[in-house]
């Protein structure tokens, strides 16, 4: 369940929020449970955050800091989230959909035995991320930085890999 004094300053908008964080960076966000669907949170600092179970229904998250957050059973369905960081980021069993991903770095973010098929991942940061047993059948990942990044066990099949960094990747 979230806590409700976190939810009610981010409910103060995206700058209170920031400027919350700063003053409290020892402080770990717990979201968890909360529906923030049709949110604007573009360039809202959630590094860190507990977002378990969290719906995140078209919201907006372009340009938002999710560095190592928990997403896992996170709902994100149209959620936008255009040049967000989400390096280091869990989504264990996350539910995701028609993601805008464009610009995201996903360095190091967990998607092992996900159904990635069709998804965009174009010029995206992928470095050392982990696909284990991920389906991305017929998923674009041309120009797609997988530096380092596991892919053991991942469906790959019709994958558009073209000019794709495959440096380290464990196949």
């Amino acid at each position: 369940m979230a806590n409700q004094e976190h939810l009610e300053i981010l409910r103060q908008g995206v700058q209170s929020w920031n400027d919350w964080r700063e003053d409290n960076p020892e402080v770990i966000p717990d979201l968890e449970w909360a529906d923030l669907s049709r949110v604007d949170l573009s360039w809202a600092n959630l590094s860190g955050a507990k977002l378990k179970e969290t719906k995140l229904i078209e919201t907006n998250l372009n340009n938002a800091n999710l560095s190592g957050a928990d997403l896992s059973r996170a709902d994100l369905i149209q959620t936008k989230l255009s040049g967000a960081n989400l390096s280091g980021a869990k989504l264990i069993s996350a539910y995701l959909s028609k993601l805008d991903l464009s610009n995201t770095n996903l360095q190091n973010a967990t998607f092992s035995g996900f159904n990635l098929s069709e998804f965009n991942f174009s010029g995206v940061e992928l470095s050392q991320a982990k696909f284990i047993k991920a389906d991305l059948s017929g998923a674009d990942l041309s120009g797609a930085k997988l530096g380092g990044a596991e892919l053991i066990g991942a469906n790959l099949e019709q994958a558009n890999l073209s000019k794709a960094n495959l440096k380290e990747a464990k196949l």
